[in-house]
């Protein structure tokens, strides 16, 4: 692995929230980012985590970061790992952390045996589209994410809780 990335720590979670905040407002999404260092710190380091992450460093400081969690593939007959954010400040774009980081996560996923390494990017995002492509990665045309969340959750949840 790349000594400028490693896994993320317990001292770390402030930095990566901070990081995610920055992600979100890239990416537009601000008002939708509410993620406190209590909550990622729960996901992180629970008893049986569920949430894994890695960390880039450069001088010393905490630039850029992944967040992922397993997947499964039925078809496959095994795990892999589904990339929730990558990021890396602006200011250290091109100094190949963010292939650092990706390499990192193929590296965990060559070595457990997982079957593959997958995320979603928003389509306006051309420059990381074209970072993703150049290391090999191909969209997955034919397939369209769907969310419940929020109001549209709840009740889907509440449906299933007041059946017989």
């Amino acid at each position: 692995m790349d000594p400028r990335v490693r896994r993320v720590r317990e001292a770390d979670v402030e930095a990566v929230v901070a990081l995610v905040h920055a992600l979100a407002e890239y990416e537009r999404l601000s008002d939708e980012c509410t993620m406190t260092p209590a909550q990622l710190h729960s996901a992180l380091f629970a008893p049986e985590p569920a949430l894994f992450g890695h960390v880039a460093e450069a001088d010393g400081e905490i630039v850029g970061f992944t967040l992922w969690f397993l997947n499964f593939s039925t078809f496959d007959g095994a795990h892999g790992i589904y990339l929730e954010d990558l990021f890396v400040r602006p200011n250290h774009r091109g100094t190949g952390l963010g292939r650092a980081l990706l390499t990192a996560l193929a590296e965990e996923c060559v070595r457990k045996g997982y079957s593959r390494l997958e995320w979603s990017v928003l389509d306006w995002n051309e420059p990381s589209i074209g970072f993703y492509e150049s290391l090999g990665a191909a969209p997955k045309d034919g397939w369209t994410v769907y969310r419940l969340t929020g109001d549209a959750l709840t009740a889907a949840g509440k449906d299933t809780l007041t059946r017989p």
